[in-house]
């Protein structure tokens, strides 16, 4: 009965862990999708003046000068490894030791920015950017039992317009359409019982289209000062795939299904304001983000039988986060800006259910960056930034995965360069 019971409870907790793959890369989410942003910490919302407009604020294109915008960036994104300190007790309550290291993970992400030419009060645009992504894989049990591996990539592409009242009030808007796609990996073992490897092995594979809306405002009291609000809907993220696996101990040798889960990719809200003092331009940055809609996983499979084993909802409870930006452009001469990024930002997990298929916690965000002008229509630069997690010591209870330790390390790095180009 005990090894049965324990079989449940870990094949359980690996369902979970798929399931939530699909909005891991939203809680590492990369606000940062143009050189600018980079540099400046994502502080970069009211001062926006690139064709990266069209994504972060489409209010301000129609203050733009007139004529084609163009630009791309590519980004290197490095995950170190996060460490793990401590145990994880079994259904029976036994501390079992589980001290490892998570797999170090580098990825190439490419953005993609245009603003076109004013049609009266109106301006268009479009961009494509890859607003989250996330790989975690963890080289020991008990930590592969739920995130031997999982992948996720979230590709947006946004189409915008602004509308121009007058030179103090612009408002603008889009649609996102969002792609995402993921695949996941778990191997679990019983340590009470190793003779049963495994007792369980899925692999899971899922994708969807999904869509949502951006609303802008901005207001210019004065040519060296604007305030803007900018809000990004919710999208529901409808991931629709295939699982395979086994599970030998209720007598599923192997399995084939359809599976789906649905799970928000929250709505964010930003106020922000920026002042241009002559040679340098402050802005900051306040942002919202309501984390709050994800209460719950509910992932479904078509066999009733493997329903039946990984099928039931687990609460996630995450909380909406604050995020407070601080960015400064130097303009060092008629070539040369230099940037410089600041933000501290909230985890929305709660101890009682971080696993390790995401051991976020607080991060402080460091940024600089520099922008050359080399001709009248073009201009390059480059962008760096570091994401400091804080360390997290995690006890069960409250946690609910039985977790007690600490996370350690982690965080990113992060590098840019890119151009821009107008005709």
């Amino acid at each position: 009965m005990q090894k049965r019971s324990m079989a449940k409870w870990m094949i359980a907790s690996a369902a979970f862990t798929v399931a939530a793959v699909s909005l891991q890369a939203s809680a590492y989410k990369l606000p940062e999708q143009s050189v600018r942003s980079m540099a400046l910490s994502a502080a970069y919302v009211a001062g926006t003046v690139g064709a990266d407009t069209n994504y972060y604020n489409p209010a301000n294109m129609g203050w733009m000068d007139d004529g084609h915008w163009v630009e791309g960036a590519l980004t290197l994104i490095h995950l170190p490894s996060i460490e793990f300190t401590g145990t994880v007790d079994s259904v029976a309550g036994i501390p079992l030791p589980a001290d490892s290291q998570s797999k170090t993970e580098d990825f190439l992400v490419p953005t993609f920015h245009y603003v076109g030419p004013k049609f009266g009060n109106w301006r268009f645009g479009i961009s494509a950017v890859a607003p989250g992504g996330l790989s975690k894989r963890w080289r020991d049990q008990p930590q592969r039992s739920t995130a031997e591996e999982f992948t996720l990539s979230i590709i947006e592409v946004n189409p915008a317009f602004s509308y121009t009242i007058n030179d103090q009030w612009s408002v603008g808007g889009g649609l996102r359409v969002v792609y995402t796609d993921g695949t996941v990996r778990a191997y679990g073992v019983d340590p009470a019982f190793p003779s049963l490897d495994p007792m369980y092995a899925q692999n899971m594979e899922g994708d969807s289209f999904d869509f949502g809306y951006n609303l802008a405002l901005s207001y210019r009291p004065q040519p060296e000062t604007v305030l803007s609000v900018t809000y990004r809907s919710n999208v529901d993220l409808t991931v629709e795939g295939t699982a395979k696996g086994g599970i030998p101990l209720t007598g599923i040798a192997w399995y084939d299904t359809d599976a789906d889960v649905e799970v928000p990719l929250p709505a964010t809200l930003a106020l922000a304001a920026v002042h241009d003092f002559g040679r340098v331009k402050l802005e900051v940055v306040y942002e919202r983000t309501f984390w709050s809609e994800y209460e719950q996983l509910d992932f479904n499979f078509d066999d009733p039988a493997v329903e039946a084993f990984l099928g039931q909802p687990k609460d996630k409870d995450w909380d909406d986060t604050n995020t407070f930006r601080v960015g400064l452009t130097w303009h060092v001469d008629e070539k040369w800006d230099m940037m410089f990024g600041y933000a501290w930002d909230e985890t929305p997990i709660p101890e009682k259910t971080i696993g390790f298929e995401l051991p976020d916690s607080d991060a402080q965000i460091f940024s600089v960056g520099a922008m050359i002008q080399i001709s009248r229509q073009l201009e390059a630069g480059f962008g760096l930034l570091y994401d400091y997690k804080k360390k997290r010591s995690v006890s069960s209870p409250p946690n609910e995965n039985g977790i007690n330790g600490t996370f350690d390390e982690g965080g990113a790095y992060l590098a840019t360069v890119g151009v821009g180009y107008r005709f």
